[in-house]
C-alpha cells in the first residue's frame, strides 16, 4: 500500500514549533485573488521570460518557436487543472510537495520537492542574469555580477511584508506588460511575411541557408516551452496565504495562465512576422530588432522595462522558493537544528532566515554555465508535472473523494493523457542534462532512505493550516 500521508495538527518533536506553541507555525492569510494574482503572473515575469528565455527558442526553433510556446501553452492546460484541483485539497506553503505526499506517498512528496526545489533555485538566477543585456543602453555591466546583484536585491525586498510585495510587483508588472505590447504592435506594424511562416517550420542553419525544424527538435522544445509559463504554480505556493483558498487558489492559476500566455505568445508571433529575415529571427536580438523598428530612445525603454521586470521577477521567486524552504522545515524535512532556524518568522511575518537561504544561494547560481541551467530546469519542471499529475490521479480515492474542492472536468483522462506526454517529452531531453537532474535526485532518495523513511514519527510529516481543511 502506498504510504501516504495525513494532515498533522502538530509538531511532534517540536524543531519547528516555537515554545508556547500547541503546532507548526502557520503564515498569515492577507491577500486575494487581484494580490495572488500580481504574484503570480509577476512570477510568470512575462516580459523577462520573452527577451531572456524565448531569444534562445528562436535560435533553435526559428519560425516554430511560436508553434512550440502554443503547444507547451495548451500541455499547461492539463497542468493548471492539476494543479487547481489539488490545491484546493491541500492549500499548503509546501505546493507541489504537500500535494503529491498526500496523494502519492512520501516518497513521491519527496522526490517531487527536490525537483521543485531545483526549479526555484535555478530560475531566478536565469533569469536575473539578463539584466546586463537590457541595462546596456546605459551602463555596461558582467551578466553574472548584474545577476548576483539582482538576487540580492530581491532577497532584500523579499523579508518585507507579502501585502506589500504584492502592489511593489503589480506597478513592475505593468511595465512588463507596456514593453511586451510594444514589441507585439511594432512587429506586427512591420510584418515581413504572412502568417503562413508561424508553421513553415524553419530555422537559419549555420551556412545562413533555411533548415527544417523538425518534430522531435519541437518535442525537446517542449521542455523549456514548460518553462517559459511555469510560474502559474506560484498560486499553490501562496495558498496558505490566500484569502478563501478553496475558491481562490483554481481562480488564481487559471487566469495567470491565460494571461501569462497571451501576454508571451502574441509578441512571439509579432516577433516571427516582424523578423527582417530568418537569420534576424534565429539569432534573437530582440532589442536590436525594436530599435530597428522604430529608434534608439524606443528601444531603450522597452530595455528599461525588461530589466525592471527582471527585478520584479526575482523578487517574486524569492517570496515562492523561500515559503517552499519555510513549509519543508516545518514538515521536519530536515534534522532538528536545520528545521528550527528555516522556520523562523520576521516581524513582518515572512520566514526570513528561509529567504536568505534561498536568495545567496541564488547569487552565487549567476556564476554557473546557463546552458547547464537552461537543461537541468526543463528536465526538472517536465519531472515536477509528471509527479503533479499522477497525483491528481489519484486525488479522487478514499475520504478525498468527498472533500470540499475544485474539480477539474475530464477527469480522469487529462490527467492520464498529460503522464504519457510528459513522460515521452522527457525521453526527448539531452542525456548530460538527464544525468545531472538523474544524478541529483538519486542522492535524494539515498537521503530519504536512510534519514527520512527510517523516521516516519518525526520526520517528513507534511501539514495543512487547520483552517484550510474546514
Amino acid at each position: 500500500m502506498t504510504d501516504t500521508l495525513r494532515p498533522v495538527p502538530a509538531a511532534v518533536d517540536g524543531s519547528a514549533v516555537p515554545d508556547g506553541q500547541d503546532g507548526p507555525q502557520k503564515l498569515k492569510r492577507s491577500i486575494g485573488v487581484v494580490g495572488g494574482t500580481l504574484l503570480t503572473l509577476s512570477c510568470v515575469t512575462p516580459a523577462s521570460t520573452l527577451f531572456v528565455v524565448v531569444p534562445d527558442l528562436f535560435g533553435s526553433l526559428g519560425t516554430a518557436t511560436a508553434l512550440t510556446i502554443a503547444i507547451g501553452s495548451l500541455l499547461c492546460v492539463a497542468v493548471a487543472f492539476c494543479y487547481s484541483e489539488l490545491g484546493t485539497l491541500i492549500p499548503s506553503a509546501g505546493g507541489e510537495y504537500a500535494m503529491v505526499s498526500t496523494m502519492a506517498g512520501r516518497l513521491a512528496g519527496w522526490l517531487v520537492f527536490v525537483l521543485s526545489l531545483l526549479v526555484v533555485m535555478i530560475v531566478p538566477p536565469v533569469i536575473a542574469m539578463g539584466t546586463a543585456d537590457y541595462l546596456a543602453p546605459i551602463v555596461h555591466l558582467d551578466p553574472s555580477l548584474a545577476g548576483a546583484a539582482v538576487m540580492l536585491l530581491a532577497t532584500f525586498a523579499g523579508l518585507l511584508d507579502l501585502r506589500a510585495n504584492a502592489w511593489i510587483t503589480g506597478v513592475f508588472l505593468v511595465l512588463e506588460v507596456i514593453a511586451a505590447a510594444v514589441v507585439a504592435v511594432l512587429g506586427f506594424a512591420h510584418s515581413e511575411r504572412g502568417a503562413g511562416s508561424l508553421v513553415s517550420l524553419e530555422v537559419a542553419g549555420t551556412d545562413g541557408h533555411a533548415d527544417t525544424v523538425t518534430a522531435m527538435l519541437i518535442v525537446s522544445g517542449l521542455a523549456i516551452a514548460l518553462f517559459v509559463t511555469q510560474g502559474f504554480s506560484t498560486a499553490v505556493y501562496l495558498s496558505e496565504e490566500l484569502e478563501n483558498p478553496r475558491r481562490n487558489v483554481a481562480r488564481t492559476v487559471l487566469a495567470t495562465l491565460a494571461i501569462s500566455t497571451v501576454i508571451i505568445l502574441v509578441p512571439v508571433v509579432g516577433i516571427t512576422l516582424g523578423a527582417s529575415d530568418l537569420t534576424e529571427l534565429t539569432g534573437g536580438d530582440i532589442g536590436a530588432m525594436v530599435t530597428a523598428w522604430s529608434n534608439s530612445a524606443v528601444g531603450t525603454f522597452v530595455s528599461l522595462c525588461v530589466a525592471l521586470a527582471i527585478v520584479n521577477a526575482g523578487i517574486v521567486m524569492v517570496i515562492q522558493n523561500s515559503r517552499v524552504l519555510f513549509a519543508s522545515a516545518r514538515d521536519k524535512a530536515w534534522p532538528r537544528p536545520v528545521n528550527a532556524v528555516f522556520s523562523k518568522l520576521g516581524r513582518f511575518g515572512s520566514p526570513w532566515v528561509a529567504t536568505l537561504a534561498v536568495g545567496v544561494p541564488g547569487a552565487l547560481l549567476c556564476f554557473v554555465d546557463l546552458d547547464t541551467l537552461y537543461g537541468v530546469t526543463g528536465v526538472s519542471v517536465t519531472g515536477m508535472y509528471l509527479l503533479v499529475a499522477i497525483a491528481a490521479l489519484l486525488a479522487r480515492r478514499g475520504a478525498h473523494r468527498h472533500t470540499h474542492a475544485w474539480r477539474m472536468p475530464l477527469w480522469p483522462v487529462v490527467p492520464a493523457v498529460l503522464i504519457a506526454i510528459l513522460a515521452y517529452i522527457l525521453t526527448q531531453q539531452e542525456t548530460v542534462h538527464l544525468l545531472w537532474t538523474g544524478g541529483i535526485t538519486a542522492a535524494a532518495t539515498l537521503y530519504w532512505a536512510f534519514y527520512l523513511r527510517p523516521r516516519p514519527g518525526t520526520r517528513w510529516l507534511v501539514s495543512i493550516p487547520e483552517d484550510a481543511r474546514d
